[in-house]
């Protein structure tokens, strides 16, 4: 997307990160409805309740780029009073350029670790011939990330899934696991010490691809799991893209209906005691 006609930027905000930005009207009417959207879910789910520091999942794709960017603009701004520290996790994945992340959030000046854990080989190894790898190469990343935030003293692990994400997630349950249940935008994890943490979970998908083409994000495809065929998360984005094409504003319509659930209007005996439910005698 090409952004048109030029409007002064905010004066001040000369973080390395954001050399690229562009200052037309386009570019930072798309940056502020991401930073109001990233606001809102912070507020909304009382992310900012005793936390202090925060490990920020950097996968080297377009949302992550763009949650570290916006969290970044937010603690410019006086908004966002948490210590950042950006991780990426190298996988192990073949011919996955090393040093794109560490040379990049060196060069813009953002504290970061990277930490290096083959899981490609185990994914490799345990999935059968044909399966896919997503859920196993989740579980092991995830697993690795609650330990890095625990040795770095985070109190959150902060990650870039966005509202198609938590959509998706949504109707694979939906379709696939029998349960209405998608990403939540805060999660305690098992252990009961981390706080999983989800701030673009009201922001478009387009809009974050635009955002990052934008900021010239050194993008690093994932080769590993975007290799496959037949995700059914693929057939699920296909799925919300068309009803979107045919019925403008439905993503933003069903992302509302997760925040306004009415148990006795669903089939749920543990949500709701129908059991008890009787109608009063007018007697």
């Amino acid at each position: 997307m090409e952004f048109s006609e030029a409007e002064p930027a905010d004066e001040g905000f000369d973080h390395p990160l954001f050399t690229h930005m562009p200052s037309s009207v386009s570019f930072n009417k798309l940056r502020k409805r991401l930073l109001r959207q990233v606001r809102q879910a912070i507020d909304d789910f009382g992310m900012l309740n005793g936390q202090k520091r925060w490990l920020v999942g950097l996968s080297g794709g377009k949302d992550s780029y763009g949650l570290l960017a916006l969290l970044l603009d937010l603690k410019w701004r006086g908004l966002l009073p948490v210590e950042l520290i950006a991780c990426n996790l190298d996988q192990g994945q073949p011919n996955f350029p090393k040093h794109i992340l560490p040379e990049y959030l060196k060069s813009i000046g953002v504290a970061h670790r990277i930490e290096y854990r083959d899981t490609y080989s185990i994914v490799k190894e345990k999935v059968p011939e044909g399966a896919t790898y997503c859920s196993l190469c989740s579980r092991l990343r995830r697993g690795n990330l609650y330990r890095i935030a625990r040795e770095e003293g985070c109190d959150a692990l902060v990650l870039g899934h966005h509202r198609e994400d938590i959509l998706e997630t949504f109707f694979m349950n939906f379709f696939h696991g029998g349960r209405l249940a998608a990403m939540p935008a805060k999660l305690l994890n098992d252990e009961g010490d981390l706080m999983v943490l989800r701030p673009l979970a009201y922001a478009a998908e387009d809009d974050l691809a635009k955002f990052a083409a934008a900021m010239r994000f050194p993008i690093i495809p994932c080769d590993l799991c975007g290799s496959q065929d037949g995700l059914q998360r693929n057939a699920m984005k296909a799925m919300l893209a068309d009803i979107e094409s045919r019925m403008p504003g439905r993503k933003d319509a069903m992302l509302r209906a997760l925040g306004h659930v009415n148990p006795s209007h669903l089939l749920d005996s543990k949500l709701f005691d129908f059991s008890s439910l009787t109608a009063v005698s007018k007697e």
